[in-house]
């Protein structure tokens, strides 16, 4: 079978939700652009709560980070939890900590109560440690975890072998709150929820201008438009109105899938299904899917000159991991965007009155844009913003994002052509 630019996830998703262009002038009481985890479990939400909602989406239901995501669903963030109390405050730090390692359970609860077939496994993550570098900050997280309650043990090499098949790792954060899934099939999962709950969801749909008109804000697309209450913005980094945002710097993040590996590769990788990412400074991923595909990623972009270079580095990341696959191909490569703030945390921010933007998950976007999907909900319904997990801010422009992004990509790419090299 040749290789395929398209993703895995879109390769093998559920049947999609059948939907169609907005065609005409509407009215609601909520619209929300962007048919993702955040707009998608905002509107699925709202709409339990009774509010008539409409979800604007450029595309098609999970075309953005969603549907390209690597499917770890986390507990936190990138972020140690120390740090984040530090950034926020200790008051607004906790609040968030505490929102995020709950992620696991509200994303886990979705899928059971709205029978979402999406591969969910919740057998843990791993945090490996790929030196002596990472197994010290490794340490330091379990600190803080323990500090924190939190169910998480650090294994040692040994341990860590038996749960990965590789001998790279000097040891392993695991973290059995946490899970794996199939990403789009999860947005999809949750488009089909709101819209059986009520909630009206329009695809190819761009949005081309947002805006208040008197008490109310009027979304117009090339053939409609939606005049509503209040209005959530969704898009995170797959922003048609802003192709090139100031609020968050983009990276990319590339993924190869192998063919279904044979019973006996698979008996040694990952045999309990634990997702798993590194700790080295341009990190990567791997994981299994439900058909046994091992899944390769690190930051990086199909597009442009490092492709070579990216998907030269799987190969020789995969054999470096797994020395026993000495048979394999990759058959689906592909790559999306993630929108990186400059201290790695999500943010809420005001649009103008009754409109709110949620972005900036900096590569964690299953758990927490579930999270605030339904907290934005509980917002528009109630209009109290104690519900939310971060204070609504002022937008700031961050700086310099494009030549961040041009680092982003000149690094991992640089990276990848050394790695496995010495």
């Amino acid at each position: 079978m040749p290789i395929t630019h398209h993703s895995l996830w879109r390769a093998n998703a559920n049947s999609n939700l059948i939907s169609s262009p907005l065609s005409s002038d509407l009215h609601s009481e909520l619209v929300i652009i962007g048919a993702g985890y955040s707009g998608l479990c905002a509107a699925l939400h709202a709409a339990e709560q009774g509010m008539r909602v409409h979800v604007l989406e450029a595309n098609t239901v999970g075309h953005g980070g969603s549907g390209r995501n690597v499917g770890l669903v986390n507990a936190g963030l990138w972020t140690p939890p120390d740090e984040v109390e530090t950034a926020l405050g200790q008051v607004a730090g906790i609040t968030l900590n505490h929102a995020l390692a709950a992620a696991p359970e509200l994303v886990f609860s979705l899928i059971e109560k709205h029978q979402i077939e999406c591969e969910a496994l919740r057998h843990g993550t791993l945090h490996c440690a790929s030196n002596n570098a990472g197994l010290r900050q490794l340490k330091q997280r379990l600190a803080q975890q323990v500090k924190r309650h939190a169910p998480v043990t650090l294994l040692g090499a040994s341990d860590t072998f038996q749960r990965t098949g590789s001998c790279q790792f000097l040891g392993a954060l695991l973290d059995p709150r946490a899970g794996t899934l199939q990403p789009l099939n999860y947005a999809l999962g949750l488009a089909h929820a709101a819209a059986r709950a009520g909630a009206v969801i329009h695809t190819q749909s761009p949005v081309i201008t947002h805006q208040r008109k008197g008490n109310h804000w009027l979304v117009n697309t090339a053939h409609g438009s939606v005049t509503a209450d209040k209005l959530i913005h969704a898009t995170n980094a797959y922003d048609t109105l802003l192709p090139r945002s100031t609020a968050f710097t983009s990276v990319d993040y590339v993924q190869f899938a192998t063919q279904p590996l044979t019973l006996q590769q698979r008996a040694s990788v990952l045999p309990n299904g634990e997702g798993c990412w590194d700790t080295n400074q341009v990190m990567s991923s791997f994981r299994m899917d439900q058909s046994g595909r091992l899944i390769i990623g690190g930051v990086g972009s199909l597009d442009g000159k490092g492709k070579g270079t990216h998907i030269n580095w799987a190969h020789r990341k995969l054999r470096a991991l797994f020395p026993q696959i000495t048979q394999y191909k990759f058959e689906y490569m592909w790559h999306g965007h993630i929108a990186m703030t400059t201290n790695h945390l999500p943010k809420i921010t005001q649009l103008g009155t009754n409109g709110i933007r949620l972005y900036g998950y900096s590569g964690r976007g299953i758990g927490p844009g579930t999270l605030f999907g339904k907290a934005a909900a509980q917002w528009a319904f109630s209009g109290n913003e104690d519900h939310l997990p971060v204070a609504i801010t002022n937008p700031k422009p961050e700086t310099y994002t494009h030549l961040k992004a041009t680092f982003f990509d000149m690094g991992a790419t640089l990276s990848h052509w050394l790695s496995c090299r010495l």
